[in-house]
């Protein structure tokens, strides 16, 4: 089967490539598949990439979308994802896929498979260029909103759930697995096992239960406009009697999920994320054409879940079993999207992006600090415990002193000093949080720490730590830092 249902021509997608470079968007000079469930002209998601640049090279066959990164015909592609077939699809072929919490992307334009459970998918060939376009598409119209609470980053040491059971896990991919979660611990992961059976029964219902019925649903008016065509064969098979299903099925099935969601949530409790291996084998075609519904149920063993449950789910490579691309997918709770980020961005030799995709749509603030809340410090616990993320060095106009408080643990006191008098430029820490989370930590800030705006060397005001002017406290300022004024040993320890 050929890769493209249509394909641009070469001059013109060189010509918009070439304009495209010379501009500002995230994507310049990034070329762009989309799978065919996906209307160009009209879909949300295709409007959202190319307003960053992004060249549509052509419109994909259904299940060949993540070829097209993987030979590197393009850079990114988009599609849908139901049953977890995205996230399959990129594991299978050795790429990045990153499947957001549901309506956090606009389906607008596509062609629904299960209406209740779509999402759109990116996928590349890097973490860093898959969440570069996630971001163009969480910033454009969603259909969900972020709540005032979102985490925006794993934790330093994020506890990460693996399966108590792997069914229809080939052996070599087993041993894979087994090498991946060796791999997370030793970038600092702390690993648990969990019941899994809630997991895999939801993932069976998706195509063994009543939800088909959506399926049948999407595609009714074809199917009577043109009874006369015959369906692809897998396709028949599961919508073949879909037509019948009564609506106390489907309700009753909902009700299940349900039920399976709130003990597999249970099951996950203590955990920031579930590590599973992406697919469980990688069939070859002769398996396919000789049970292609069956395959298909075994190749979602570990993802079909993921949207009936709500949660979201990055992709990555993890090396190669035989002579096959074997992947891992990290899945989290809803809104989780960083956290999931962060943690699969352990795989591979990238870093977590400093700033990613959830940023440029859920609603954050800055804080800066300049002591026990630094990077490090006694107290940066009480920021990343709630999903607070760093941002990095930044220093004050000179129009500040910092002193040393009688406190324990011994903290700085940021002041700004009057017109005329001479002050010091300090070095803190950038930190981005969730307007819940700064409000949580405001209202436990013991006296005399203050939060309050802060000039800094860029001109900018920012939300900082400051400090009542009438606290004493031995003058530090000369150090420009908590940090040097420890590392000089002049703050005495309590």
């Amino acid at each position: 089967m050929t890769v493209w249902i249509s394909r641009r021509p070469e001059a013109d997608v060189g010509r918009e490539l070439a304009e495209s470079r010379s501009g500002p968007g995230l994507l310049a000079g990034v070329r762009l598949a989309v799978n065919d469930t996906i209307d160009v002209a009209d879909a949300a998601a295709v409007a959202a990439l190319r307003a960053e640049g992004a060249v549509v090279v052509g419109k994909t066959n259904l299940d060949q979308f993540a070829i097209a990164v993987s030979t590197g015909e393009t850079d990114i592609a988009v599609a849908t994802d139901t049953a977890g077939s995205a996230l399959a699809a990129a594991g299978l072929h050795g790429i990045v896929g990153i499947k957001p919490t549901r309506g956090l992307s606009s389906l607008d334009g596509v062609v629904p498979a299960c209406e209740s459970y779509d999402c759109i998918t990116i996928f590349a060939s890097s973490l860093l260029l898959a969440d570069t376009a996630m971001a163009a598409l969480a910033a454009w119209a969603p259909n969900r909103s972020w709540p005032a609470d979102t985490t925006l980053a794993a934790p330093p040491t994020p506890v990460v759930a693996i399966p108590d059971e792997l069914p229809h896990l080939d052996p070599l991919w087993r041993a894979a697995f087994d090498a991946a979660v060796t791999r997370l611990q030793a970038r600092g992961a702390r690993i648990v096992t969990v019941g899994f059976s809630p997991f895999l029964a939801a993932a069976k219902l998706l195509y063994g239960g009543a939800f088909v019925s959506e399926r049948h649903s999407a595609i009714t008016q074809f199917i009577d406009a043109h009874p006369d065509e015959a369906l692809a064969p897998a396709v028949q098979e599961i919508v073949a009697t879909a037509r019948d299903i009564p609506a106390h099925r489907l309700i009753a099935d909902r009700a299940e999920v349900r039920r399976l969601q709130k003990l597999a949530m249970k099951s996950l409790a203590g955990a920031d994320a579930l590590l599973v291996p992406t697919a469980p084998t990688h069939p070859t075609i002769a398996e396919v054409d000789e049970d292609p519904a069956g395959v298909n149920e075994r190749l979602g063993t570990y993802i079909d879940f993921c949207n009936p449950f709500d949660m979201c789910g990055v992709a990555v490579p993890a090396g190669v079993a035989g002579d096959a691309q074997f992947g891992v997918t990290v899945l989290a709770r809803a809104f989780d999207d960083a956290v999931a980020l962060d943690i699969a961005a352990l795989f591979t030799d990238e870093p977590a992006p400093a700033t990613p995709w959830p940023l440029a749509a859920a609603d954050h603030v800055e804080l800066v600090v300049f002591g026990a809340h630094l990077l490090g410090g006694p107290l940066v616990h009480q920021l990343t415990d709630r999903g607070a993320r760093f941002a990095g060095e930044i220093t004050t106009a000179p129009r500040y002193r910092m002193t040393a408080l009688p406190t324990t643990p011994p903290k700085p006191g940021v002041t700004r000093v009057p017109e005329g008098v001479e002050g010091a430029a300090l070095t803190g820490h950038r930190w981005l949080l969730s307007p819940a989370a700064l409000g949580q930590f405001l209202a436990e800030l013991p006296a005399p720490m203050q939060l309050g705006k802060v000039e800094f060397a860029d001109g900018s005001w920012r939300t900082a730590f400051g400090c009542d002017a009438a606290v004493p406290g031995e003058d530090i300022s000369s150090h420009g830092s908590w940090t040097n004024a420890l590392a000089a040993g002049a703050v005495r320890q309590a």
